[in-house]
């Protein structure tokens, strides 16, 4: 598909060049170009994707996505800004990157799979070699987690045999059935290869709800205390969640052996939203569409939304997640 919209500019191009030319002429020295444009790899990734990253991952565009769309998740940023460009700029990692986020649904886990993916590659979510699986689309019947183990390894194997930087995103995990992950595990593992392939520069990453509870209770007893969200270390809670995670029996993590023989890299703990940073989500949307910051609309629109622990009111029961529908309201035509 790439190539025929590559071939068919430069037909649209070849007119203005070789006007005088006979068709058969024409048809030859056409195919001539395409001939050198696909042995020349740099040439046909300025028109097409190509499985090697868009550029080498610059840390610091990275560091700028994160800072200036994503709210209230300091310990996340920094995990996630440092496993990810030290992963790429390795060049031979000794296994895939694994990164498990966890939190509250509106925190920020599916936000931060897009800005790795758009880093990474041109395409983002779209690209063909970034992988989305939704467990409740994917996998939803228990009687056929056989089956789908078998497509799983199957789906895996073929997209990273086909590109090594493939990127694999597993969203509701804890949605998904017990031991269906289980049959990744070789994947993840410290080998050079596995039957000819190598999955050492891929990058898994997984989507939870399991431990916003513990996450939660973290940063209420830092806001009872007087204390700010920033002062709160991973170190605080990153065991406390692969724990969670792992003795939870509606996740797909529960007694899994990525976490019982230490295969995921890192959990990332994504902190409940307050209403300051529901704002920030409110104007980064408002400029996104190409409105002025109504500050007004801003107040309004965070005001509308809910608040827990029910008495004191402290974080947003969905983070950002519909102040975007809510805004709609505002500027509806």
């Amino acid at each position: 598909m790439k190539l025929g919209r590559a071939a068919l500019g430069l037909l649209l191009l070849a007119p203005l060049a070789v006007r005088a030319v006979e068709p058969i002429s024409l048809g030859l020295a056409l195919a001539g170009v395409l001939t050198g444009y696909i042995s020349y790899p740099r040439l046909y990734c300025l028109f097409a994707e190509c499985c090697s990253p868009k550029r080498s991952l610059s840390r610091e565009a990275l560091q700028k996505d994160l800072d200036s769309k994503l709210f209230g998740q300091h310990l996340a940023k920094k995990v996630i800004l440092n496993a990810v460009s030290g992963f790429i700029s390795n060049p031979k990692p000794k296994k895939p990157l694994t990164l498990s986020l966890h939190g509250w649904t509106g925190t920020g886990k599916n936000f931060v799979s897009k800005i790795i993916a758009e880093n990474i590659y041109e395409g983002g979510l779209n690209s063909d070699y970034v992988h989305l699986f939704v467990a409740t689309l994917h996998f939803p019947h228990i009687s056929n987690i056989t089956l789908y183990k078998d497509q799983l390894q199957s789906w895996i194997r073929g997209n990273v045999s086909a590109c090594a930087r493939s990127i694999f995103i597993f969203d509701e995990m804890d949605k998904m059935h017990a031991g269906l992950i289980d049959a990744i595990k070789p994947y993840l593992d410290y080998y050079d290869n596995l039957d000819g392939v190598s999955y050492q520069k891929a990058i898994f990453i997984f989507l939870s709800n399991a431990g916003a509870e513990r996450i939660t209770d973290v940063a209420l007893d830092f806001w009872r205390s007087g204390k700010q969200r920033e002062e709160i270390k991973l170190k605080d809670m990153e065991h406390a969640l692969s724990v969670s995670a792992f003795n939870n029996k509606n996740s797909g993590f529960w007694h899994s052996s990525l976490i019982d023989r230490n295969l995921i890299d890192y959990f990332v703990p994504f902190l409940p939203l307050e209403y300051k940073h529901l704002k920030m989500c409110i104007r980064v949307e408002m400029q996104s569409r190409g409105y002025k910051v109504d500050e007004d609309i801003v107040s309004r629109v965070a005001e509308e939304m809910t608040f827990f622990p029910k008495e004191e009111r402290v974080f947003s029961d969905k983070g950002c997640k519909t102040v975007f529908t809510k805004l709609d309201y505002y500027y509806d035509d």
